[in-house]
């Protein structure tokens, strides 16, 4: 471990760092285990960027990691020759956002390279679609997308309108860590930069033609219109930057009976009405449920802060109850839904594509062959789904119909390279007036893929281990089902083991190893028998172990009976690990 008092002691006297960093820091002198946490490390690139705790300190987010992530971008785009082409920064309603989105702006102006940055909050998808419509080098989103208040974070896109991916984030990483002395990161005053037309803001000329995209995806605007007056939807942005882009899609394409949250309407970093800006998190949707009980609505919709993710509740018409969708649920759906109107307009190519994630439902494998669509698997984080649609666009092989992850994002489209839930809110609201014009809800309609696919059921179960000792029980746990490689898990048969860290997939029965064919990854996949899985890997994004695992019931019951006993397997595991 590096000295961290040390580097403690070098930011209260260096004349760099300001005033009011000194004195966050002179609050801790007494705490050295706070003094350890936040500066034992540098804030390290996950697998969407940078992402921690606001405050002081070479291990949190503050303007000075902000200053030195920008220059060791800018240093490599110098060294890539893409100066010329600019950097277009977004950002969204946490704490510091605009802050950090104008101290990286003045930093790659400084720099000589043109930053263009949006005039106010933006979504991530935005952000994603405007790097390739300006013809940018980069883009920086200053978002901890859904993480708790007191979080921010710094994600980097490259000049396909994806997060960067090899080799550009290692050359970046790189060039952050070769800058040890925080003061040489270079900045310049706003006016100036703005005077040499190296800074420039941007607005709604970006947002109509991102919102033209978006709306080019839907089918059956007639639907729409027939059906405006009998279906109600309740949204909420979750105090985040869904707001304006997402009322203003749903209002352009005709749904007159929308219902915002007003308590989670307006931008609030705080996120005052919940503790977790999480669509994934029930207590998300306490606000949104009660108004949908009272205006007797058929959809509940949230998106998170940066508006890439949206969770999902439909009501059940036989019920009257309202039942929550997982991602693999809501992503499995408009997957059918999507390859289905394509199917019947005679736009599904020979060579289409579904993109998922490795630790993503095997439902949607079933929605792909059934429309004669190849199935393609990537590294969890949407950046290789984006990969994928750059090497199609490169090698001129392959169309992308549809691609998504279980973490509630999918992308309809190539005109954005993240996942956008301004889409998906659309689309499935199409979806939702498409069905009931036919007598059926959403829920409806998931049951009929159920009867049709499988009943498949998948289960997250994520171990929260920040800190020091926490990365060292991660390390752990990881290294304890490597070296144990486990035969069982619940009453199925692992048949093989996928170690992508050492990039080889083991036939349990015959012993041969094949290579994974994916980038290396420190995760583990179990392929059972009868169709189920289970995956293990850290978080990207959070401090946090993750165990993925899904089933095929012979229905519903069944298929949360085998969830049941394989959850109740792993946490076995995991306590045995904890103890070896």
């Amino acid at each position: 471990m590096r000295d961290y008092r040390s580097l403690y002691e070098k930011w209260l006297s260096d004349p760099y760092f300001d005033e009011e960093t000194k004195a966050e820091l002179r609050s801790i002198a007494d705490d050295d285990n706070e003094i350890k946490e936040r500066f034992y490390m540098d804030l390290e690139f996950g697998t969407a960027g940078l992402r921690g705790i606001i405050g002081a300190g070479t291990n949190r987010m503050n303007k000075y990691v902000i200053r030195r992530a920008t220059q060791g971008l800018a240093n490599y785009i110098i060294k890539q020759g893409g100066q010329q082409k600019g950097v277009v920064i977004a950002y969204d309603s946490r704490h510091k956002s605009d802050e950090f989105s104008d101290e990286a702006a003045r930093t790659l102006a400084a720099n000589g390279i043109k930053a263009y940055r949006f005039e106010s909050l933006r979504p991530t998808p935005e952000l994603s679609f405007a790097v390739r419509e300006l013809h940018c080098i980069a883009g920086i989103n200053i978002t901890a997308s859904h993480n708790p208040s007191n979080y921010n974070g710094y994600k980097v896109y490259w000049e396909d309108g994806a997060q960067f991916t090899p080799p550009h984030d290692k050359g970046v990483t790189e060039e952050v860590l070769a800058i040890e002395d925080f003061s040489l990161a270079k900045t310049m005053p706003k006016e100036e930069a703005e005077a040499k037309g190296l800074y420039v803001t941007i607005g709604s000329e970006i947002d109509d033609k991102y919102i033209a995209h978006v709306e080019d995806a839907i089918v059956n605007k007639d639907v729409i219109k027939e059906i405006q007056d009998e279906l109600r939807i309740v949204y909420t942005p979750l105090h985040g930057t869904g707001h304006v882009p997402v009322r203003r899609v749903l209002s352009d394409l005709g749904f007159t009976h929308v219902y915002e949250v007003p308590e989670q309407a307006e931008p609030d970093g705080d996120f005052p009405t919940v503790a977790y800006p999480n669509p994934e998190s029930e207590k998300a949707f306490e606000l949104g449920l009660a108004l949908a009980r009272k205006v007797d609505a058929e959809l509940v919709l949230a998106t998170d802060p940066d508006a890439d993710r949206l969770g999902v509740y439909v009501k059940d018409s036989k019920s009257g109850e309202y039942i929550a969708l997982t991602g693999n649920m809501s992503g499995a759906l408009l997957c059918e839904y999507v390859l289905s109107q394509k199917k019947r307009l005679g736009e599904i190519p020979e060579d289409g594509q579904v993109v998922k994630s490795i630790v993503t439902t095997n439902l949607l494998d079933a929605v792909a062959k059934s429309y004669g669509c190849e199935l393609v698997e990537v590294l969890t984080g949407f950046k290789w789904i984006g990969r994928v649609i750059l090497s199609n666009e490169q090698s001129g092989k392959g169309s992308y119909m549809f691609g998504m992850e279980e973490s509630y994002g999918c992308l309809i489209g190539t005109y954005a390279r993240d996942k956008d839930a301004v889409s998906a809110v659309s689309s499935l609201c199409e979806a939702a007036a498409y069905y009931k014009k036919q007598g059926k809800t959403l829920w409806d309609v998931m049951l009929d893929m159920y009867e049709k696919y499988g009943y498949y059921r998948e289960y997250t179960k994520s171990l929260e281990l920040s800190g020091i000792e926490g990365l060292a029980k991660i390390a752990k746990i990881i290294d304890t089902f490597r070296r144990s490689e486990p035969e069982i898990f619940g009453s199925f048969k692992v048949e093989k083991i996928r170690d992508y860290s050492e990039d080889f997939i083991k036939d349990l029965a015959t012993g041969e190893t094949t290579p994974t064919g994916l980038p290396k990854s420190n995760v583990l996949y179990y392929e059972l028998s009868d169709d189920a899985w289970v995956c293990v890997r850290p978080s990207g994004t959070e401090p946090k172990l993750k165990f993925y695992c899904g089933v095929k019931g012979k229905d519903l019951e069944d298929a949360i009976r085998l969830v049941n006993e394989l959850d109740a397997d792993l946490s076995s595991k995991i306590d045995k690990a904890l103890l070896d």
